[in-house]
């Protein structure tokens, strides 16, 4: 006798990505407001500190207006073919972040080299001005996407995007604050050649997380072994085989399982324990698990219920 049981909930999130939306937004045009004032500050400045930080906010925005697509996306609930929904979008968003991070810091890197051997003339009280503005709305942004309600990969990568730009802007008030009182005209390549190193940790550290996701690697903190020890320790469980858990997108993990009892067992019951406690101990809700009895020969037994 065999028993298959599906438990899970709605995990469109819904409400919470719409709430995401919002701050996104609110984000995205205080990014885009500063930004072409910083690229205008910049070619009137020579200043590769200030024109890289704006080539980072522009990675800020577009990786904000992904974001805001994506949740989009996410929000939708299942159907048709899409049976887990479209939450996946985030991760995809996230895969593109990262990516464009890495080639605009190799762009960045590669002038600030060009420019190492024979600085230019920097305006470094502009740059300095500059520089402390775009900290002020950097934190601005990241406080507007700190009230976002749920936690996902997507707004994580949005906020890594905001919070190396911030100190990228403190960087180039530094710069400016050398340049001006000492003189130090390579403090601005330096600056910039830091900026590039900020972006390569952010764009890698996306680019990591999205790709275990993708992968459907087990979730950060749970240790799939350690499920699988305690769901076949547990009273009236013979084996437990053909386990996976996985992320199907952030927030959302889900486990299978094939689960065997001693002939006779009520398998229902069991069931029903080992949700209990997948769900207490590892924080694991949507759960599929297919409970069998076995047979006294050791084999299942398959006859028609």
């Amino acid at each position: 006798m065999a028993a298959g049981h599906a438990h899970g909930h709605d995990h469109s999130h819904a409400p919470a990505a719409g709430a995401d939306r919002r701050w996104l937004g609110v984000a995205l045009a205080l990014i885009l407001g500063f930004m072409v004032l910083e690229v205008v500050a910049g070619l009137l400045a020579d200043s590769l500190a200030l024109l890289s930080d704006a080539a980072h906010m522009l990675t800020d925005a577009g990786s904000l207006a992904l974001a805001l697509v994506a949740a989009g996306l996410a929000a939708r609930p299942p159907t048709g073919r899409f049976t887990f929904g479209l939450g996946r979008a985030e991760i995809l968003s996230a895969q593109v972040n990262g990516a464009t991070l890495l080639v605009l810091a190799g762009v960045i890197a590669w002038e600030a080299v060009r420019r190492l051997g024979d600085p230019p003339q920097v305006d470094g009280l502009v740059v300095l001005v500059v520089g402390l503005a775009g900290a002020a709305v950097n934190v601005a942004a990241a406080w507007a996407l700190s009230r976002a309600e749920r936690r996902s990969l997507n707004v994580e990568g949005a906020r890594a995007h905001i919070l190396a730009d911030l100190y990228a802007s403190l960087g180039a008030a530094l710069a400016g604050l050398l340049v001006l009182t000492a003189g130090f005209e390579r403090a601005d390549v330096i600056v910039a050649l830091l900026v590039a190193a900020l972006m390569v940790r952010s764009g890698t550290g996306l680019l990591r997380r999205s790709t275990r996701v993708l992968l459907e690697a087990s979730p950060r903190g749970i240790d799939p072994d350690a499920v699988g020890l305690a769901l076949a320790s547990h009273p009236g469980v013979s084996e437990v085989h053909d386990l996976h858990v996985w992320e199907v997108t952030s927030g959302f993990t889900a486990l299978s399982a094939h689960v065997l009892v001693p002939a006779g067992a009520d398998c229902h019951a069991r069931r029903a324990e080992l949700e209990r406690l997948l769900s207490e101990r590892f924080g694991l809700e949507h759960t599929t698990l297919q409970v069998e009895h076995e047979s006294e020969g050791g084999l299942l037994d398959i006859k028609p219920r």
